[in-house]
């Protein structure tokens, strides 16, 4: 029997890597002539990179940044110097576990240290960065990453904008220097494409599929798990509308509605709109990197699994990403997760789930013991397969 292995991260427990490694051991205590192969997956939040390098090879570099709230840190990503491509999380920099609970603002925070990281990567020679979205601390439409590549943004009164709030006083935007040289060759030569920034091809990689602005949109969708009060919520929702309006009037281009445009606190809007960088669904770039398609070609059945299963595993993570996968191929195809959903919309994306919390053993109590449940949850799983 094949056996594919192919896992997301179990967040704020255990890495892709180390999940995939406890399904296999598992399923080797009770099916020990199984051939068992393991590819840890992501949908372009975090772990990405770290699940490409494992895959694909590649150097860790560290360059000198700032988190969401100003402070120095060291930030890395992953860099092939042959290729000349930078694989680049945005929560490396502007990530919620950078900041503590208490320190949460998205007022303050910005997304400067990503267009920090992006330039180093530019300036190693980099002709291509994939910047995966997810974990975000911000909502500042990628404000903090123009800034850094040198866009300059003006208040009414003539006075340079610093923080995401002061978005709804934003009168004028200027270019930086790079994407105005690169403008005027574009108005040149027209099917030359802009490529920022440094010349750089931008691919925004993400697992929402949320718009900038609206009900489903950055700031009201996900600005309370940041730490956005209602009164907040509002303000950043103007800033961002306001945003929005002067980067068509400005820059000329309107992404606002794009989908992706506001994953990661509307950095995918900024990306896009600062950077010409295009939107890729994140599990379906890594699922190309990985060649995914035909590891489950090989498989009899696939096992996938998350951390928490529920209603936005259905908007492109990854275990909903490798289910269709293997029901294209018409592999059989089974998640170990966390904790479940009671939503059958969800729950039937799979033959079978099973979910390390349950009435017996609390979701705390999961997690602190995530590794032998997870061993645990696999050695029932082949005892299903060795019946089969």
């Amino acid at each position: 029997m094949r056996i594919l292995v192919a896992p997301d991260k179990f967040k704020n427990s255990l890495g892709g890597r180390e999940v995939a490694d406890c399904i296999a051991a598992g399923l080797r205590d009770v099916l020990p002539d199984a051939i068992i192969e393991t590819i840890p997956v992501a949908d372009g939040g975090e772990g990405t990179a770290e699940v490409i390098r494992d895959a694909c090879g590649g150097d860790w570099v560290t360059c000198e940044a700032h988190d969401a709230l100003g402070r120095a840190i060291g930030a890395r990503y992953v860099w092939w110097h042959d290729r000349r491509l930078a694989v680049i999380e945005m929560s490396e920099a502007a990530g919620l576990r950078r900041i503590a609970p208490l320190e949460r603002d998205p007022s303050r925070a910005t997304t400067h240290g990503v267009g920090e990281m992006m330039l180093d990567a530019a300036e190693r020679g980099a002709r291509e960065i994939i910047v995966g979205l997810g974990g975000s601390a911000t909502n500042d439409g990628g404000f903090g990453m123009a800034r850094a590549l040198g866009f300059r943004f003006y208040g009414a009164a003539g006075h340079e904008l610093e923080r995401p709030n002061e978005l709804v006083d934003l009168a004028k935007i200027l270019p930086s220097p790079v994407e105005a040289a690169v403008s005027a060759a574009k108005r040149a030569a027209p099917e030359q494409p802009t490529r920022l920034p440094l010349q750089t091809r931008i691919i925004a990689a993400t697992d929402v599929r949320n718009p900038l602005l609206g009900e489903r949109g950055a700031t009201r969708t996900f600005g309370p798990q940041k730490g956005a009060a209602p009164a907040l919520l509002e303000v950043l929702e103007k800033a961002l509308a306001r945003l929005a309006d002067v980067v068509v009037r400005d820059l000329g281009c309107d992404s606002r509605e794009a989908v992706g445009a506001g994953a990661a606190g509307g950095l995918g809007f900024g990306l896009m709109s600062f950077c010409g960088a295009t939107i890729r669904p994140g599990f379906d770039l890594v699922a190309e990197v990985l060649n995914l398609e035909a590891a489950i070609q090989r498989a009899d059945v696939v096992i996938s699994g998350e951390g928490s299963l529920d209603d936005q595993t259905l908007e492109g993570k990854a275990p909903a990403g490798v289910a269709r996968l293997a029901r294209k191929m018409g592999k059989r195809v089974y998640a170990i997760v966390g904790c479940a959903t009671e939503n059958p919309a969800v729950l039937q994306v799979f033959d079978g789930v099973y979910a390390l919390a349950s009435p017996s053993i609390t979701r705390d109590e999961a997690m602190s013991r995530t590794q032998e449940l997870l061993r645990e949850q696999a050695r029932e799983l082949g005892r299903l397969f060795s019946c089969s």
